[in-house]
Formats: structure tokens, sequence, C-alpha cells
């Protein structure tokens, strides 16, 4: 059963903690506020500041696990408070663990900062959950994609889309390593998976990925560097580093050029064209 003082306090309570920096908004002027205004936290959890402040009011319909959900990561919450916002709220939580999409505060404060830059955090599948906006310039909005669709690996084998942004010369290599990595997380999750469960499918659909999992290769990493082919800018040269959030393993990927080359201009036309370079 819902807890609608509970919840409206705890609400209002992390709202009042989070400052703009905090969250990769601009303070402003004339800020009486003493954390967020709920109209930036309805922008954080996507939804109508109307929405968001009836439940602080003890109003509304009883939200659902998606909008709880929501409100979690746009609070920036911990996974221990995220389950306490389902327990107010009248939901079990979700299961913690490798199959959660909750990413941690601290990536979130991490990809918040990294507004010059392409960056995005993604799950141990290659599934996008959060870019910035030079992410989305550099590759296009990929957290849209629902079901398979939304693993990179899995759409390198069904979608020319998604290889069409990626060197020719670099293909075959990509194609070992997303076969092998799917293999190596398939056999430590096991068979009842969605790793499993992608590499079935694929094998049914892929007569390519048919003949590169019968190699059965394991540890095939990333290269450091990427090689782009963007539509608007051209070729990209940019190295990415990674950080791993392990008790979920999610994945903050950052992309950078060297500066004075080449791809270190390209990016900065990037920044000027915006997410909508690539469509």
């Amino acid at each position: 059963m819902i807890d609608r003082t509970g919840l409206a306090e705890f609400l209002r309570r992390r709202r009042e903690l989070l400052q703009p920096e905090d969250v990769g908004m601009p303070r402003g002027q004339r800020r009486r506020t003493s954390g967020l205004r709920r109209e930036e936290v309805a922008v954080l959890c996507n939804m109508s500041t109307d929405y968001y402040s009836r439940l602080e009011r003890e109003r509304g319909p009883h939200p659902s696990e998606q909008m709880i959900a929501s409100i979690a990561q746009g609070l920036h919450l911990s996974l221990d408070e995220r389950d306490h916002l389902f327990r107010l709220a009248g939901h079990h939580p979700p299961v913690r663990g490798t199959t959660s999409e909750h990413i941690s505060p601290g990536l979130l404060r991490i990809l918040d900062r990294l507004d010059d830059t392409p960056a995005e955090i993604v799950t141990e599948l290659g599934e996008t959950l959060r870019q910035t906006p030079m992410g989305v310039a550099l590759t296009g909005d990929t957290t849209g994609y629902t079901g398979p669709e939304r693993s990179i690996g899995f759409r390198w084998f069904t979608d020319p889309a998604t290889r069409a942004l990626y060197a020719p010369q670099e293909h075959p290599f990509l194609t070992r390593m997303f076969a092998s990595g799917l293999r190596e997380i398939a056999t430590v999750r096991g068979p009842g998976s969605r790793a499993a469960r992608y590499a079935e499918i694929l094998l049914e659909r892929s007569a390519e990925f048919r003949a590169v999992w019968e190699a059965h290769e394991i540890g095939v990493r990333p290269h450091e560097v990427k090689h782009f082919v963007h539509p608007e800018v051209g070729a990209l040269e940019l190295a990415c580093q990674s950080l791993l959030d392990p008790d979920q393993s999610h994945r903050l990927l950052v992309y950078t050029a060297l500066p004075g080359s080449e791809s270190h201009e390209k990016l900065r036309l990037l920044s000027v064209l915006g997410p909508q370079a690539v469509r």
C-alpha cells in the first residue's frame, strides 16, 4: 500500500538536497529554492510538473513502477534510496545486480559534467542508458531502441545503419569482438540470461553471426581508439576511456580526440551541429 505522506516527505527532502550543478543544470539568478525546483525535477524525471507536484502534495494517482524508477533516476538516488522509494510507493523494489538499469549517482554526476564531449553509460550488453548531447551528436540517440535491438552487439548483425557509423576496415574486428563479448557474458550469466537469448536469436537470423560464433573466440577486447564515420563531419579517430561500476556492470564511455588533430576540430564542429547531426 502506498504511503503518501512518507512518499511526499521523502521526495521533498531529496529534491531540497540536490543543487542544479549536481545534475548538470545551470544555477541561474534569483534562486530562492534551497535545492531544485519541482519543474527541474520533473524535467529530470521525464514527467509533467503537475504530476510530480501532486506526489509531493500527497495527491494524484498511484504512481507506476516505471514512474517511480524515473523519479529515482532523476533524483540521483542510491540503490538503497531507490528501494526505499519503491516501498513508499507500494511496490516491490527491482532486482539488484547486472540486470538493473538504475545508474549509480556517482556515474551520473560524472556524466552530467561532460557536456563538451561524447559520452554514454551502457550496460554489459552495450545497451545505452544515458548519453550526453555530444554523444547523441556522434552516434544518434541510441537510448530509444527496444528489445534485443537495444544492444549494439545485437544491432551489429541486424542493422546496417549501426555498421555505417564505423570505418569499414574496423568491421571484421568488431564482428569478432561483439560475438566474443556476447559468448563471454552468456557463459557467465547462464542459459536463461538476456545474453543467451540474444545469441539464440542471432543464430537464427544471421549467417555471419553463426560463422563467427562457431569459432568460440573469447577475450577479444575493444581497441582504445575508435574509428567513426560521421554522416556530417566524416572520419573521426577518437580515444575511448571507460569507467566501470562493478556492482551493476555499467560502464561510462568517454570519447576524446587528440588536441590539435583533425578529429579534434571535427568534434568542435560536431558540438555546433548538436544532436540533430545524426538523423
